[in-house]
């Protein structure tokens, strides 16, 4: 199958799974000079070896690669639990899109396909996986399970989320981000794909939010979803345009380089105090540009994978 032909289809991504899994593969197959080299299904991944355990499971071919010692862990040893979180308010269908391709990916189709790659991977190591989508409201949740048709269950519901086409639908992140906190009790591995766009809420109480979900002891990877040359740099040609706010329908006619270094250095400060707040509250901030691959949200996931213990 050519993942570009399945993605310039329309009414989103049909063959969700086998996109997925060709992402996966791909990034595995760039991986051959990555400490993961081998990551393969024979065994879930590498952990660095730690002095007094058994030598049993030692990867020697690794180490002669390496001169670094790796052991493998078996599927039947990880016990994770994750829960993906996706944002599916208006802002996040940003830049409108009827048609997709790799090198044109919205927000959301960016966001679902990174979110269906990693569950790919959780299958393929036996962990249990959960979903939350919501906008205006809580349109979904499903607690962590590992069987396939909780799977198919899960990638239908990415699927819908792409194709739909919620219109001025705001968002109170920072409530759902409290309900969601709430429902996830065992110590879970919880990715949150949003834009971190809000209408309403000061940002306060999104980022109290957001420390929330560290209840528990879970480990919390927020990938952060963007366009960078738009949502960041502005930029646009200096053509008059209407710009329209996608969630509360509010507009502005204007040229666009009569406010771009405003607008940077605002949005620029914002972005760099979610930056400080999530280290602050110990939480893993990813830029996640919608024009460059996969790569950096799967490398995270092998990363903060080995440090769930």
């Amino acid at each position: 199958m050519n993942l570009q032909v399945e993605l310039n289809k329309a009414e989103g991504f049909k063959n969700l799974e086998l996109l997925a899994k060709q992402v996966v593969e791909g990034f595995i197959a760039g991986m051959h000079k990555s400490p993961f080299h081998g990551f393969s299904a024979e065994f879930a991944e590498h952990k660095i070896y730690n002095r007094g355990e058994s030598t049993r499971h030692i990867d020697w071919k690794l180490y002669a690669k390496t001169d670094k010692l790796y052991t493998k862990r078996y599927d039947d040893e990880t016990n994770l639990r994750c829960h993906i979180i996706l944002d599916n308010s208006s802002s996040m269908h940003y830049p409108e899109a009827d048609v997709f391709s790799l090198d044109r990916l919205n927000k959301i189709g960016f966001s679902v396909l990174a979110a269906a790659a990693l569950m790919q991977i959780l299958k393929k190591q036996r962990d249990a996986v959960g979903l939350s989508i919501y906008s205006d409201h809580y349109q979904y949740y499903a607690p962590e399970k590992g069987s396939e048709r909780h799977h198919q269950m899960l990638l239908n519901h990415l699927v819908e989320a792409v194709i739909s086409k919620p219109l001025n639908k705001q968002t109170e992140t920072y409530k759902y981000l409290h309900e969601i906190a709430e429902k996830i009790h065992r110590r879970s591995m919880i990715f949150l794909f949003t834009d971190m766009f809000q209408t309403i809420e000061d940002d306060t109480k999104l980022f109290e939010a957001l420390r929330h979900l560290k209840y528990n002891k879970h480990e919390v990877i927020l990938f952060h979803v963007i366009d960078k040359e738009k949502e960041l740099q502005f930029n646009f040609d200096n053509t008059p345009k209407r710009f329209i706010d996608v969630e509360t329908g509010e507009h502005i006619n204007l040229y666009a380089d009569t406010i771009k270094d405003s607008y940077h250095q605002s949005v620029a400060k914002y972005f760099e105090a979610l930056r400080l707040k999530c280290a602050q509250y110990k939480i893993k901030y990813v830029e996640a540009d919608i024009n460059n691959n996969f790569n950096n949200i799967l490398t995270t996931y092998l990363i903060e994978r080995q440090k769930f213990a």
